[in-house]
């Protein structure tokens, strides 16, 4: 993966123009319903039943079928999707006919499997993220991607995020300008557990808790939010360390429901990140600090902070501000100039659905339309990877290479 990683990395623009805080900025390319797009979604447990809910709100997809092997699951998934037919088997779907793409929500150790198959019957695929839960599978799908007949994006879904995307068109021009730190976090109490009576299905409904298989915190969620920060800088760290207790769920389980790492790059730039399922303060986001602002990122809202020796470049007497304690924040709005024309800013603070529906709106209309995905699987292989090896360092409280 050293030659993608030489191919892909992103340079940075030189000389790129200041950009107005209230840019025009479209949510999602959406193709005429007319397209008919007709779609199956493979695995019906939490992020299968949100991707049901998403695409029912997306215009030119259909949902035609729900597949799982879990009957119980299966039929939940099918009580969202009116008019939508059910399989148990991946084959049983892609054999009916029924279905021009897919969205694959299986356990992430399953993806590499699932979408190889998918891959090969000349759907357009989807791939949850992250894309595996080792290297090899990651690779798996890249090749069988090089070959598909259809599109074969990743769900990272920062990049379809339309607050991200104009907050990236700030941090690539003068207005961060230096990057001096990054730091991100997920805390969310929750358990990860979902109960069973059955012991084997109570096994594959918590593969998330199986030391042997999961990806943990640092994988199943630090992928997402460490792909925002490669996306951003076009660069990736080259060493992870870390740690992880048990502070909450002392139900057995070996793997640690609260963590934290430092991943470093080359130049001595690192990214610190904690997650915890004992705690929900501050939730998820991500923070940029550069020389001339801070960029914190929140999934449905972004905020720039602008240091007081910054050069003033005219747009900020008409931006929307935010007090947070001693800090005033420019909240960063999308489609903020035809909302301004509308006397409506302030109801265009925060997005109005969740982050899912502009990646899955991305990937019907890149299938629709034949384009590139907003996150191909070749990235996402990247971000995997740091996943992978932030989740390794913290299991063995050990130092571990990154290598992308």
């Amino acid at each position: 993966m050293k030659k993608n990683r030489r191919e892909f990395l992103v340079q940075a623009a030189g000389g790129l123009a200041a950009v107005s805080v209230l840019p025009e900025l479209g949510f999602v390319r959406l193709p005429d319903r007319s397209a008919g797009l007709r779609v199956g979604v493979i695995g019906a447990g939490r992020q299968g039943r949100s991707i049901l809910g998403e695409l029912t709100k997306i215009e030119g997809a259909t949902v035609a079928a729900v597949c799982d092997i879990d009957e119980r699951r299966r039929s939940s998934g099918l009580r969202r999707s009116s008019g939508a037919e059910g399989f148990a088997t991946v084959e049983e779907m892609l054999d009916s006919g029924k279905v021009d793409a897919v969205a694959v929500a299986t356990p992430t150790q399953t993806h590499d499997e699932v979408a190889k198959q998918c891959i090969d019957a000349g759907v357009h695929v989807y791939v949850d993220g992250p894309l595996s839960n080792t290297a090899e599978g990651c690779d798996a799908i890249v090749a069988a991607a090089r070959g598909a007949k259809g599109v074969v994006a990743s769900g990272l879904q920062g990049r379809s995020n339309p607050v991200y995307k104009l907050a990236r068109t700030f941090f690539r021009s003068d207005s961060v300008r230096d990057l001096v730190s990054m730091r991100a976090q997920q805390f969310k109490k929750t358990s990860w557990r979902t109960p069973a009576n059955d012991p084997a299905r109570s096994k594959a409904l918590n593969w998330r808790l199986d030391p042997e298989i999961t990806l943990g915190l640092a994988g199943e969620w630090g992928t997402q939010q460490f792909d925002v920060f490669h996306w951003y800088t076009g660069r990736y760290p080259v060493k992870v360390s870390g740690s992880g207790s048990i502070r909450l769920h002392n139900d057995g389980r070996e793997v640690h429901d609260t963590i934290a790492c430092t991943l470093t790059y080359d130049d001595g730039a690192t990214i610190q990140y904690e997650a915890s399922l004992a705690n929900s303060y501050e939730g998820a986001y991500e923070l940029l600090r550069g020389t001339n602002a801070a960029i914190k990122l929140g999934w449905s809202h972004g905020w720039m902070f602008k240091e007081s020796d910054a050069p003033t470049q005219g747009w900020e007497v008409y931006a929307n501000r935010q007090q947070f304690h001693n800090d005033e924040g420019i909240t960063l709005i999308a489609d903020a100039t035809k909302l301004a024309s509308q006397g409506k800013l302030k109801e265009g603070i925060g997005l109005p659905h969740p982050a899912l529906y502009y990646t899955l709106g991305d990937f019907i209309a890149s299938a629709a339309e034949g384009t590139a995905p907003a996150c191909t699987v070749e990235e996402a292989a990247r971000a995997t990877a740091v996943g992978i090896a932030a989740h390794k360092a913290i299991s063995m409280g050990e130092t571990q290479d990154i290598s992308i």
